[in-house]
């Protein structure tokens, strides 16, 4: 992953968990504009800073770098209430996705 494509991809999760860049900068402890120095491209975090943002956003940091995976949160959520069905109700879920997926 390069740094552009880092940074759109801390935009995109940022966006989708529906925070604004100030925010999760203040959130995660760091000055008002730090996210937005990331995402514009002036700056890279560094390890720790990259696991607090990772933290904020409830993914680990292979989540992150799954660019195929567009809400890793919500996949996260999902297949942990996916391992309390049994294995019709698994099948029933299964035929569903695959319909959804073939459109």
């Amino acid at each position: 992953m390069w740094e552009d494509d880092f940074a759109a991809r801390l935009a995109a999760l940022r966006e989708t968990k529906g925070v604004s860049a100030r925010d999760m900068s203040l959130s995660i402890g760091q000055n008002a504009g730090y996210i937005n120095g990331i995402e514009n491209g002036r700056a890279l975090p560094s390890m720790s800073a990259f696991l607090f943002i990772c933290e904020f956003l409830g993914i680990t940091p292979a989540e992150f770098f799954d660019v195929e995976n567009s809400d890793p949160a919500l996949l996260c959520e999902l297949i942990s209430d996916l391992k309390k069905l049994d294995g019709e109700e698994l099948r029933s879920i299964e035929e569903i996705v695959k319909r959804l997926s073939n459109k």
